[in-house]
């Protein structure tokens, strides 16, 4: 029975990790343990559905595991792990309609959900995400429903920013994106200091992840001149050997890959941003760390 419920469910448990941690191999890791506890201590009643069962054990461990990982030092900036999804988009802009599917493993939300304790993300991811009542998060999390209630009110007001600003991952998006991260890399390919400015919103943020891995920017880089001058001076001295797109966590990006890199230069990287309402880049990630990237298949393979 356990291998037809660990086929049926698995994607939903991964995929319910992943938003707590922002960390593909934690949510790789906390999936394996779902299964495991699960075939320990299986539900009460064998007759109920499994998937509450398997959130509450997923949930639990990812609040657990999110916990450790905000008291352990970390070197430089922290992104989430990049994530293949293909062709898929979503629905609406409509700012009234609470996370959907898509938008909630998209860069934005997923920095945004930092900002949450442990408790917080995990009653947001529940009841906004998952669409969970009030009762069945506070079964799945040993909360009462008070304290549900504050939790989630807490967790809304701590998304307020993100809230004002969002934007779901549409075609539209993706489109837009896609555009201006073209326009970006072409202009950086010339060396044009003033096109790649241009290209900038004037308070743009350049943030690289290495995780320590590689050398790399151990501050956020800020401002349309200071972010051109820093890729192109990265630009001159490390050239690519292999460039490929790919739609990660809702939005077009660049997998880069070096042949044979100076020691210390990351031999492949994700390179993605997100556009203001202008279109213009306000956020540039670079994610270079080798955790970061155990999810995204080499350049040369089919995505």
């Amino acid at each position: 029975m356990i291998d037809s419920v660990y086929r049926e469910h698995f994607r939903h448990v991964w995929g319910l990790c992943y938003r707590m941690t922002g960390s593909a191999a934690d949510a790789d890791d906390l999936a394996q343990e779902t299964f495991a506890r699960t075939l320990r201590s299986p539900p009460p009643d064998p007759a109920a559905p499994w998937r509450p069962w398997l959130v509450r054990c997923a949930v639990n461990l990812a609040r657990d595991r999110l916990r450790r990982r905000k008291r352990e030092p970390y070197t430089g900036p922290w992104l989430p792990a990049p994530i293949e999804t293909g062709e898929e988009a979503a629905d609406t802009e409509d700012p009234e309609r609470r996370y959907g599917m898509l938008e909630s493993v998209s860069f934005a939300f997923l920095v945004a959900c930092e900002a949450l304790t442990p408790r917080q993300r995990a009653v947001l991811l529940l009841r906004d995400v998952l669409e969970y009542s009030v009762e069945e998060t506070a079964g799945a999390l040993g909360l009462s429903p008070p304290n549900v209630k504050t939790t989630h009110h807490r967790a809304r007001a701590a998304m307020q920013r993100y809230d004002s600003a969002r934007r779901a991952p549409t075609r539209s998006l993706q489109q837009i994106t896609r555009t201006a991260l073209e326009r970006f890399a072409f202009a950086l390919s010339t060396g044009d200091l003033a096109a790649v400015e241009a290209l900038l919103a004037p308070g743009a943020v350049t943030t690289t992840d290495a995780g320590g891995d590689f050398r790399a920017a151990l501050r956020h880089v800020v401002g349309a001149s200071r972010v051109a001058r820093f890729y192109l001076g990265l630009l001159k001295k490390n050239v690519p050997s292999r460039v490929v797109w790919r739609s990660m966590n809702g939005l077009p990006a660049l997998l880069i890959e070096r042949d044979n890199p100076p020691h210390r230069t990351a031999p492949r990287l994700v390179l993605r941003c997100e556009v203001d309402e202008d279109d213009r880049i306000a956020q540039v990630h670079t994610i270079l760390a080798r955790s970061k990237l155990r999810a995204v298949s080499a350049a040369d393979a089919t995505p």
